[in-house]
């Protein structure tokens, strides 16, 4: 296959994986911006309530190695369509908790649910199997940023889905996991229809014309765990893009996963959480483009170290902001997601180019894996911290953890 025809392949590949990450945004931002909340109702406790963003977040680290090892096995769309497979089962069961009044069975759901994450973080390297040299940044950003229309709009749709569910007779608060259902069936579809020729499958296909396979082709489809580890070993750029990735996402899930229980305390109805949350997660997807054109021509490192500014900067203002202080809050947590999305955009980019392409879903699955244990860890400590201490202590928590990162990274610059 020639380069014309490669590229051909790349440009309805980023499409495919922009459409459903699109839909899947949409499910994503409505079950996730809320699950924390309407635990908190089941409960009855603000520290269990920050086990639902511990559960989909654990939910995802668990299915990252099993849909990187799908996708090392049989191509990108097998391994997205485990993942995404799994979310729509996790929203049967959430719906059934919440009916019920069970908040263990919907942390259950909730482990499931982060299937979706799991996906989408697969799909972004999914991009980058085609990738011309160079180009590898700004290809993973443009499906990044396709998620801004369904992430900003999701959180806003949970009230309406909610309001349409109780007309047709489900539970109140099945809604807006109703709604992730059908956003997760979409994604699920365009993946399984829509993604051929495989973007893994062939990028191997051609490879040996220009880069001889150093594993034999049953063996590089494993993609074990110990594999991956063997080949962090010899590449140290991969280990400093997995640590980046893992802090800017623990400090993302803690500072957000308790942001609308906070303003929930000040009496900010559910109207202006789901404003906060939008711009949040406009800050997460609009500017990545801008993100992966930079890490393409600065270099991935600066804009490693520029993403834990952002995050430092945003710890502050969220973490100073009193529970009435709306505004500063939601100026935080756009500075929020500014700093994750350096985080994941140029850590992604500088992964994938540090190891070599047989080795490249292990490597990225362990890194899925290890961003969201430490997500799950971050979100379980933020509830402690909150219902112990305060909003403010988890902010300043989370001020010494990414400036220590920063420092790192600057002294390991490459």
């Amino acid at each position: 296959m020639v380069g014309g025809q490669i590229a051909v392949v790349q440009r309805r590949t980023l499409a495919v994986l922009s459409v459903a990450q699109i839909t899947s945004g949409v499910g994503v931002a409505v079950g996730f911006a809320f699950s924390s909340l309407v635990v908190a109702r089941l409960s009855g406790s603000v520290s269990i309530s920050g086990l639902a963003g511990t559960a989909s977040v654990l939910g995802a680290a668990l299915l990252a190695l099993p849909t990187a090892r799908a996708a090392g096995r049989s191509g990108r769309r097998t391994g997205l369509a485990l993942a995404y497979g799994c979310a729509l089962l996790g929203c049967l069961i959430t719906v059934v908790a919440i009916t019920v009044r069970s908040w263990p069975l919907m942390l259950a759901g909730l482990v499931l649910f982060g299937g979706a994450s799991a996906g989408s973080l697969a799909s972004r390297y999914s991009a980058t199997d085609l990738s011309p040299p160079g180009h590898s940044a700004r290809h993973l950003s443009w499906v990044v940023w396709a998620s801004t229309i369904g992430s900003v709009a999701g959180p806003n749709l949970a009230e309406p889905a909610d309001h349409l569910g109780r007309r047709l007779g489900l539970a109140p608060d099945t809604g807006p996991f109703a709604l992730s259902l059908l956003a997760f069936a979409i994604a699920l579809a365009v993946i399984v229809i829509g993604l051929r020729p495989d973007p893994l499958l062939l990028a191997r296909s051609i490879a040996p014309a220009s880069a001889p396979a150093t594993t034999a082709p049953a063996a590089r489809a494993r993609g074990t765990l110990r594999t991956a580890w063997q080949a962090l070993r010899r590449a140290p750029a991969a280990v400093r893009a997995l640590v980046a990735i893992a802090v800017s996402h623990t400090a993302m899930v803690s500072v957000m996963s308790m942001t609308p229980v906070h303003l929930d305390h000040g009496g900010s109805p559910n109207w202006v959480i789901g404003i906060v949350l939008s711009l949040h997660i406009a800050g997460m997807y609009v500017l990545s483009p801008l993100i992966g054109w930079l890490a393409d021509r600065i270099g991935r490192v600066p804009v490693l170290r520029l993403g834990m500014g952002l995050l430092l900067a945003a710890a502050v203002l969220a973490g100073t902001a009193g529970s009435h202080g709306v505004t500063q809050v939601s100026a935080g947590l756009a500075l929020l997601g500014a700093g994750w999305s350096c985080g994941l955009i140029a850590g992604s980019a500088m992964l994938s180019e540090a190891v070599p392409l047989e080795h490249r879903p292990a490597v990225q699955g362990l890194s899925d894996l290890l961003m969201n244990v430490c997500g799950a860890t971050g979100a379980v400590a933020a509830g402690v911290i909150v219902g112990a201490l305060s909003y403010g202590v988890l902010g300043t928590v989370v001020a010494v953890m990414v400036t220590i990162t920063g420092a790192w990274l600057t002294l390991k610059r490459t």
